[in-house]
């Protein structure tokens, strides 16, 4: 029996490296799929954006299994995206600052006629840092939404996450490895 083939539709660097933390081997394929969207709650976004991704993928590869995510920061009900310069960074720092956040991640997974279109929130509480820790980040994380790395070791904005950490960084582990259960694929524990 052919092994299934696996094909991540993200260019994330985090993804990739979650993805083979917990012992999947994958294909990699960008999707360059359009991100506007109309819809105003964040889990219908998430889901929504992920599931165009992975559909993106799966139209050209109809026998792979197309696994998609996305994740955005939501701040007092508004949508914190990736910052478009270092202007931008700094004024997302600068409310984060000492607050609590939510942090929403929406994942496709795309297999011939079947699919499960899931997401996790988890609050994330941000310590309160001097001008001078705050200058620091500023410009850089500019791939994130939100303008910081949960997973960066010598970021310590992050004071506490109250949920899945994996869904911070971009996969929720916990609901990704009952959904790929249903698919008959075994994640490794999470460390």
């Amino acid at each position: 029996m052919r092994k299934q083939q696996i094909i991540l539709a993200s260019l994330s660097p985090r993804r990739i490296s979650l993805l083979k933390q917990w012992g999947l081997s994958f294909k990699i394929i960008s999707n360059g799929v359009d991100e506007t969207t109309n819809l105003v709650k964040p889990s219908y976004i998430v889901k929504e954006l992920a599931y165009r991704k992975g559909c993106c993928v799966a139209q050209k590869y109809s026998n792979a299994l197309v696994l998609s995510a996305d994740t955005i920061v939501v701040l007092n009900n508004k949508i914190i995206g990736k910052p478009r310069s270092k202007k931008e960074s700094e004024k997302i720092i600068r409310e984060l600052n000492g607050s609590v956040h939510k942090v929403y991640t929406g994942v496709a997974i795309i297999h011939k006629n079947k699919q499960s279109v899931f997401y996790d929130v988890a609050n994330v509480k941000m310590r309160k840092l001097s001008e001078n820790a705050l200058s620091q980040l500023f410009g850089k994380h500019m791939d994130k939404a939100g303008a910081y790395a949960v997973q960066d070791s010598n970021d310590n904005f992050v004071e506490k996450i109250y949920g899945d950490y994996y869904t911070v960084v971009g996969l929720p582990y916990i609901k990704l490895a009952q959904e790929l259960k249903k698919f008959k694929i075994n994640l490794k524990p999470a460390l």
